[in-house]
């Protein structure tokens, strides 16, 4: 394997590149609270730690026919790390946040950098900003689970990877799954079945090509239905972007709420979620006067797909990467009650359980920076047009954990709205207690923290 393939893009990763533009940057922003951090502290965790990643020592340039790491010759983690001295309290932290989501990522140096807020009230902030080609959400959840051991005493054991990509593996390993996913190949006779070998093989010929024809038929299914679900209605969600954003975050709610909500109702932690986020849309809606009885509005739900690869393209653990597809989840807006709009999305989560819709759209999305620029937009589109916000859940850690010894209070992530979409919205759970915050382009949503208190809200409606 050459110097040069082994720090090429994966396309699933270069993607991310291809499809951004000015007004909205695939950037994930991560915020902990960590009591006591100090800058002397942060700077050897991160030279120690983090980097140990070779990925954060690269930055992604483009050089055709595609896009390749390339070592940054002059790295230094200080061009990296900067410390904010202040004591912002909570609305001029949220305020300041903000500002660092419009504040772009200079292209000439990797695209990841760290903020340090040290007297922050409450505790000091540290926030991180990476572009979306060097990992997802969930891989960069498995970084800090690893970097941030539940004892302040403990020291992170299993950390770092080299940087290396063997493309020649991957298209090998993604084409088998292809042939696999539409077909199936003749298993051959085996007298162990006992009978005549010739009529097993026959019999396994047929039950092959029932399988096969099975796929092929629910592969096109599949694609029919996407492609005719119908597209969101026009909305206050739906104007064009300004580029500006604006972020906020919730109080810290106890997880064992949606918990006891979820076993009253006989539904998941994760439909009382998502039925806050519906909730809180619907107030969005009713109050821009919406016809809500012909509202048709989508959330874009990401889905991790590792479970679901083959062996060969598994990612290997604690290595980055985007491994991610995405559902597009109807949301009952147009339901009068909560218990309603619950059970709704109960259905609708259920159907796309089974969906092949995240590993199509996974494929689909990893094909944006193999495909000509021309043709890229419309291929955007059929995905992007489909959905008015991006709904994110991140699981945390169940226990509370130490960065460079010192507690972690809370953690927060926001992940970038791809195309025309400019509301985002997080669940984020740690220790037993959930929060959610919400990011918003200035277009589609001036006050995002009305938002925050509508989800909330809900769950007052909700039967203990």
């Amino acid at each position: 394997m050459s110097q040069k393939e082994s720090h090429l893009l994966l396309p699933v990763d270069s993607a991310w590149l291809a499809l951004e533009h000015p007004q909205n940057p695939m950037t994930i922003t991560v915020m902990l609270r960590v009591e006591g951090l100090t800058e002397s502290r942060l700077l050897e965790f991160l030279r120690i730690y983090w980097l140990a990643w070779e990925r954060f020592r690269f930055m992604p340039v483009r050089r055709a026919p595609g896009w390749w790491w390339e070592e940054d010759p002059v790295f230094s983690l200080h061009h990296h790390v900067q410390v904010v001295r202040g004591e912002f309290d909570h609305r001029a932290l949220q305020d300041w946040v903000s500002a660092r989501l419009n504040q772009p990522l200079p292209d000439y140096r990797p695209l990841w950098k760290f903020w340090l807020v040290p007297d922050a009230e409450g505790g000091a902030a540290l926030l991180l900003r990476m572009h979306h080609c060097y990992a997802d959400g969930l891989s960069l959840l498995g970084i800090f689970e690893r970097l941030c051991p539940p004892s302040p005493q403990q020291a992170p054991v299993l950390y770092g990877a080299p940087e290396q990509a063997d493309m020649g593996r991957w298209a090998r390993a993604a084409n088998a799954w292809l042939r696999e996913l539409t077909a199936s190949e003749t298993p051959r006779a085996d007298a162990a079945w006992g009978g005549d070998i010739s009529g097993n093989g026959g019999t396994a010929a047929r039950n092959a090509l029932e399988r096969a024809t099975w796929k092929s038929l629910k592969l096109v299914n599949e694609l029919s239905q996407f492609l005719v679900e119908p597209e969101d209605s026009d909305s206050s969600l739906k104007r064009s972007l300004l580029g500006r954003r604006q972020c906020r975050w919730s109080r810290p709610v106890p997880l064992e709420r949606f918990r006891q909500i979820a076993t009253t109702t006989g539904v998941t932690i994760n439909d009382v979620l998502l039925s806050c986020v519906a909730s809180a849309v619907r107030k969005r809606l009713v109050a821009d006067h919406t016809d809500m009885d012909e509202a048709v509005l989508h959330a874009a739900v990401p889905v991790d797909i590792r479970s679901r690869l083959p062996e060969d393209v598994k990612p290997e653990p604690g290595s980055l990467g985007n491994y991610f597809g995405t559902v597009f989840v109807p949301l009952p807006v147009d339901g009068e009650s909560s218990l309603e709009r619950l059970f709704r999305i109960k259905h609708e989560t259920r159907k796309l359980k089974k969906s092949w819709q995240p590993g199509l759209s996974w494929a689909l999305t990893g094909s944006a920076s193999l495909i000509p620029e021309s043709l890229r937009q419309p291929v955007a589109d059929l995905f992007y047009r489909k959905a008015s916000a991006v709904v994110s859940n991140v699981p945390g850690t169940r226990d509370q954990r130490y960065l460079a010894g010192c507690r972690i209070l809370e953690q927060m992530f926001w992940v970038p709205q791809a195309g025309d979409i400019g509301l985002g919205v997080s669940i984020v759970s740690y220790a037993g207690q959930v929060q959610f915050g919400v990011v918003a382009d200035e277009a589609v949503m001036a006050h995002p923290e009305s938002f925050l208190d509508d989800c909330l809200q809900e769950l007052e409606l909700f039967p203990c």
